[in-house]
């Protein structure tokens, strides 16, 4: 088809001015979320001591700000773990590899705002006299994006991937907490496993007075086989300690990216209190949270839908156009008669369609308040994680003070209770009482130090390990062509 001479002039010109600057559909604005003035929750004494020292809430150490929120614990081992976890750890690699995918999928989607050119060349031979015909024809097609539907596209494939590059900052963080608490349920197994060993040294000391007294026909033999039980109870206990070392050690492994027997931990009990950590408040959640920022990318994204499917409502226009040379001998191909060419529009419209693009506006309607509900849970979420842990770690510092008052009360007794049996004034039962209670109040000790330095890993997991929003990817990054390493398949 052959146009009129002034159809690309006049109405192909009118028709990009209408695509340049009309989109249909809702303008996107974040949504809103409940966020109060403070938290419910007062850190613990021990943080409100550091803050009088010096320390202060919105002046956050500098490790911290860059994300290596580990180097609080002043622990070089955990240091050198936490830092392969971003490197080796297979589910934060595959997190990348979704976010790269994603961002290759904005390209997929910005090159239909371009004219599509393709050639088909043909040579045939046949009919009568074997006549021969030799064909370069080159087609080009294009829909102008009237309706801002394929820039909606865009827009919602650059959304989606600079959601998924805030799930690899939430997938680094996830798993960088997950090897913390690891790492500190595995030494305070050690803690554990250095008192018992205390212990069952102690408890030997208990069996070889007894068996002296009951050989020198003080004590009975009910007194010996109490110390005897005892001593068995507590080496069970270590021997069982075991089992949850090697799994925590095992796990570690995987974190960084290693089979288990590619790793030993050398074994040490815990001695670190919980470090101050720089709390803000709620409103910063909404930017510290990787997680946050991911859920309100979605909602972007589905906003642009609604749009997309709005534009399904008016017509669409498709510019095609072919030219080329076609000749019965490769030597004419480039003579004058030999050309050929044509220009023209499609106007498409759908009239009736039995309701289906309103319920495809209704549902992409659905789908983002959906989004949207979303997105206000997990800020709901992220300020209940942070209130747990706060109360947490206050309860648990007030408790651990107890248990100190509880080891050392029970330390005293042991002690009297030794000194009665061995005057004959008091029974072994006494004594076997006093050492049941002694190591029950140590074990509780060492508990509560693991509990207490879990709790603060995942406090800074809920304030969002340092993380910032202005680390997601702008538009124009996600948009950014990049070439990728050639694919090996050794």
């Amino acid at each position: 088809m052959i146009p009129s001479p002034n159809f690309p002039v006049t109405t192909l010109l009118a028709l990009l001015l209408v695509s340049a600057g009309c989109a249909v559909g809702p303008n996107y604005k974040r949504p809103s979320a409940a966020a109060p003035p403070a938290f419910k929750e007062q850190p613990p004494v021990n943080f409100k001591e550091a803050e009088a020292a010096g320390w202060k809430q919105s002046q956050p150490g500098d490790a911290y700000s860059k994300g290596r929120w580990w180097e609080l614990y002043n622990d070089a081992a955990l240091n050198a773990l936490e830092e392969q976890v971003s490197v080796s750890n297979q589910n934060v690699l595959q997190a990348e590899a979704q976010y790269r995918q994603a961002k290759a999928a904005v390209s997929v989607a910005r090159a239909a705002l371009l004219p599509v050119a393709a050639t088909a060349p043909a040579a045939t031979v046949g009919g009568p006299g074997d006549r021969k015909s030799f064909n370069l024809p080159f087609n080009v097609a294009w829909e102008p994006d009237l309706w801002g539907n394929i820039r909606r596209g865009v827009t919602a494939s650059a959304a989606t991937a600079q959601s998924l590059a805030a799930s690899v900052g939430n997938a680094r963080l996830l798993y960088q907490a997950e090897l913390a608490q690891d790492y500190f349920g595995l030494h305070g197994n050690d803690g554990e496993a250095e008192l018992l060993t205390r212990t069952e040294a102690s408890y030997k000391e208990y069996l070889t007075l007894t068996q002296n007294r009951f050989s020198a026909g003080i004590a009975s033999d009910l007194d010996v086989a109490q110390a005897d039980t005892q001593l068995y109870a507590v080496q069970s206990q270590l021997m069982d300690l075991g089992v949850d070392r090697a799994a925590f050690e095992h796990a570690i492994a995987i974190l960084i990216g290693k089979a288990p027997a590619d790793l030993a931990i050398p074994p040490v009990a815990l001695a670190t209190s919980p470090p101050p950590v720089p709390l803000g408040v709620p409103s910063e959640l909404m930017e510290r949270r990787p997680d946050i920022a991911g859920a309100e990318r979605q909602v972007a994204a589905a906003n642009e839908q609604i749009g997309i499917a709005i534009a399904a409502f008016y017509p669409n226009l498709s510019l095609t156009g072919s030219a080329g040379v076609e000749s019965s001998s490769l030597a004419k191909w480039f003579t004058w008669p030999s050309r050929f060419w044509s220009v023209g529009p499609q106007l498409a419209q759908t009239l009736f369609d039995a309701g289906r693009r309103r319920g495809v506006v209704a549902e992409q309607r659905a789908a983002y308040d959906a989004t949207v509900a979303a997105y206000r849970e997990t800020v709901l979420t992220a300020m209940q994680q942070v209130e747990d842990n706060l109360a947490a770690l206050r309860i648990l510092a007030g408790e651990a003070d107890k248990v100190q008052q509880t080891v050392e009360a029970a330390h005293r007794a042991l002690d009297i209770s030794s000194a009665q049996y061995l005057s004959g004034t008091a029974g072994y039962l006494t004594v076997i009482t006093s050492q049941a209670t002694l190591l029950s109040a140590d074990v509780t000790a060492v508990t509560l130090l693991t509990r207490r330095l879990t709790a603060s890993v995942l406090l800074i997991e809920a304030l969002g390990g340092g993380w910032n929003a202005s680390q997601l990817p702008t538009k124009q990054d996600v948009m950014a062509q990049q070439r990728q390493p050639e694919v090996s398949d050794k």
